[in-house]
């Protein structure tokens, strides 16, 4: 696990499978200062490590969790904080209420995989639907809360204003292509990407869901290589089903075999268009 600090009032944290990233953030006030993490690192000794990291940094205890989508390695965080309610935005708590158990399953598959033993079992007892768009107090400032869907059918994006950082939990990633995890998203991800734009025009710090912290232009850059992956995928899998996933051009750096058959997995979710 490793932390960086973006701002005096931020601290990303990152996990050292799948670079999964955590932001710790803090609100000042008056009568002192107000803490949230937002999504969670995955190891059990960085869960079991983290309050530690915190009080380390001068920051309080998070008085709440906040998860930018319901996805199992982003709503670890109670494993850590287990007194702190877990907030989301209204499409998250849905898809927890509709699915339930869903994170602990894949959690527990997760872990089986690679042999992870954990203390204690992931409980989601408190979830609380925020206002999405809208914004959540925090000390004397305020977080805004931004809709996003297409990698999955929830979620949200947090923006810092104070601190300059963005949260965009799965999308943005220099590491990682689109995912398409509910069938055919392309128009949703699209919308998202766009509506993240003005978001990242105006943020010092994007932090994507799994991957390097990026700055303004780097951000700028994969949200354009993702537009251009997500158009080309739409015209591979309805102009050409044969041999379609060698017709889109990954972009550089996420041209791995794991990326490679995520890509293929892509064209499978379009596969009901081709009918």
């Amino acid at each position: 696990m490793r932390a960086v600090s973006l701002h005096p009032d931020a601290l990303v944290v990152t996990s050292a499978l799948m670079q999964v990233n955590c932001v710790i953030v803090r609100g000042r006030a008056a009568e002192g200062a107000e803490t949230f993490a937002i999504d969670s690192p995955v190891l059990p000794e960085e869960l079991d490590a983290l309050p530690a990291l915190v009080e380390q940094a001068g920051f309080p205890a998070p008085a709440g969790l906040l998860a930018t989508h319901a996805d199992w390695d982003h709503v670890l965080g109670p494993l850590a904080f287990p007194q702190a309610p877990l907030g989301c935005a209204p499409s998250t708590a849905e898809r927890l209420a509709a699915r339930p158990g869903e994170p602990q399953r894949e959690l527990r598959d997760f872990d089986e995989d690679l042999s992870i033993e954990r203390p204690r079992p992931l409980a989601l007892g408190s979830v609380q639907s925020l206002p999405v768009p809208g914004r959540c107090e925090l000390g004397e400032q305020e977080l805004e809360l931004h809709p996003t869907e297409g990698h999955t059918l929830d979620g949200m994006a947090v923006v810092v204003p104070w601190a300059g950082v963005l949260v965009a939990g799965d999308y943005l990633s220099s590491i990682e292509l689109p995912a398409l995890n509910e069938g055919d998203r392309v128009d949703a991800y699209t919308a998202t990407l766009q509506r993240l734009r003005p978001l990242v025009q105006r943020a010092e710090h994007v932090v994507p869901g799994h991957g390097p912290v990026l700055d303004t232009a780097r951000a700028l850059a994969v949200l354009e290589e993702d537009l251009a992956y997500l158009q080309g995928l739409r015209a591979a899998a309805s102009g050409r089903p044969e041999g379609a996933a060698e017709a889109v051009e990954l972009p550089a750096g996420r041209r791995s075999r794991a990326q490679r058959k995520l890509h293929a997995a892509n064209l499978a979710a379009l596969s009901p268009r081709r009918s």
